[in-house]
């Protein structure tokens, strides 16, 4: 698909996707399998890999590296730079991370760690979310970092081994950067947390990857100990279905859609794999055996979410809510102010224009069922979660439904109209032009 912010989505209202469908690879677990892969001397061998916008941005920053990266047709081959970290030492690099704040935030301190002096350059909302925490830390670890409080971030300097403080409540993407590339220090740290830890599913899946490649560190009662001098070892690597893109095919599945999944692991250790569960709160009748998963619509009804393991969840969690009976509150995602959109507002605003009741609140949404929605021009916000959500509830809507910016999807699941269309869907997706 092109990028064109000209482009406009027609949905005609109604109708319902009916099918299997293949969920496409996490992005999370493919983020860290690449820099894995980048980190250990040899060739590895991952797949399925969509290329999606932000799995672009983490090629192109292990390649500024010095890995060799080949992708044909679903597979990636990654010659990793290993232990030739002398070889890249005090070379300046630039990184362009384009839109994804995993990439930026996770290859910082490798990069740092590997001697290599880069110049973090990045697109769009990515250029001003938030990287202060990095500019306060590496400096007392023997990096100089020079910015103006967003992007570009220059790095010079190699991160030494020591003691790490870092609030637990920040994105666990500055977490899972320090516990990737300490290990890669001379010596022994320790990263502590000085207030619980958010999102701790994803720091659990960057554990696993990690030791999958061969590289462990040990749980303290309030952080991780990191032996230093680790080599991360290449390997094949098969990339898990991804749970937040299944999000949006479990709401069409409750609002009246029969669709069964697969590709997903039901032993993952994604945080959104709590959708099923969530899902089913609102009533969704969902059955789940080893290779897929079956939803089907049931008695709707609103439920309190704490979002905090589960933001990217929200937008199509808070798109059903808006066609349950009664109320639903969504709290403790006061962290979605900081995504490519302020994705409280955005999702308030695509539940307002499809004429659902919803109030924003400082850290969350409060959400009053409506019986259907109706056809509207929806702002995609540039934001593919909310894209893809007004995607979803276009087939309640007693009228058309115009998606602006729908090449958002680009993002993170190029291929999602495409997916749209071939269970049912009708997305008649237009580029305007100039």
């Amino acid at each position: 698909m092109s990028d064109s912010l000209n482009a406009i989505c027609r949905i005609p209202g109604g109708g319902s996707l009916r099918g299997a469908v293949h969920i496409p690879p996490s992005k999370s677990a493919a983020h860290r399998a690449m820099l894995c892969a980048t980190l250990a001397g040899g060739r590895s061998v991952l797949a399925p890999i969509e290329l999606s916008n932000d799995m672009k941005a983490t090629i192109n920053a292990i390649t500024a590296l010095g890995a060799k990266v080949q992708l044909s047709g679903d597979t990636l081959t990654v010659d990793g730079i290993g232990g030739h970290f002398g070889d890249a030492s005090n070379r300046p690099v630039d990184v362009n991370c384009i839109e994804s704040g995993s990439t930026l935030r996770f290859i910082i301190p490798i990069a740092c760690a590997a001697g290599i002096n880069g110049r973090f350059i990045g697109e769009g909302t990515l250029v001003s979310r938030p990287i202060g925490l990095y500019s306060d830390l590496l400096p007392k670890a023997g990096v100089e970092c020079f910015s103006d409080g967003g992007l570009p971030l220059i790095c010079k300097g190699k991160l030494q081994p020591g003691s790490y403080e870092m609030p637990g409540n920040i994105s666990s993407q500055f977490i899972t950067g320090m516990l990737m590339a300490l290990p890669l220090c001379d010596g022994d740290s320790t990263l502590r947390l000085t207030t619980p830890l958010q999102s701790s599913a994803y720091v659990d899946m960057t554990l696993s990857c990690m030791a999958d490649f061969g590289v462990k560190v040990e749980r303290t009662e309030d952080g991780w100990f990191i032996p230093g001098g680790q080599k991360y070892s290449p390997r094949q690597y098969a990339v898990e279905g991804d749970w937040s893109q299944a999000g949006f095919f479990l709401a069409a599945g409750a609002l009246g859609s029969e669709l069964t999944l697969r590709g997903l692991r039901l032993d993952s250790s994604q945080g959104d794999k709590a959708a099923v569960e969530l899902f089913r709160g609102f009533g969704a009748e969902i059955e789940m055996n080893q290779d897929e998963i079956t939803v089907r619509k049931g008695a709707l009804h609103g439920q309190h979410i704490n979002a905090g393991q589960i933001p990217d969840l929200v937008p199509c969690l808070a798109l059903c809510a808006a066609l349950c009976e009664g109320t639903t509150i969504i709290d403790h995602a006061e962290r979605l102010r900081i995504k490519e959109s302020d994705r409280l507002t955005s999702t308030a605003a695509m539940i307002h224009s499809l004429g659902g009741k919803v109030q924003v609140m400082d850290d969350g949404l409060i959400i009053e069922g409506v019986k259907r929605f109706k056809g509207s021009v929806v702002d995609g916000f540039r934001d593919h979660r909310i894209v893809m959500s007004a995607a979803i509830g276009a087939l309640c809507a007693d009228g058309e439904v115009t998606v602006t910016t729908p090449y958002s999807v680009n993002k993170s699941y190029p291929s999602f109209f495409e997916v749209y269309n071939s269970l049912g869907g009708k997305a008649n997706v237009i580029d305007m032009g100039q």
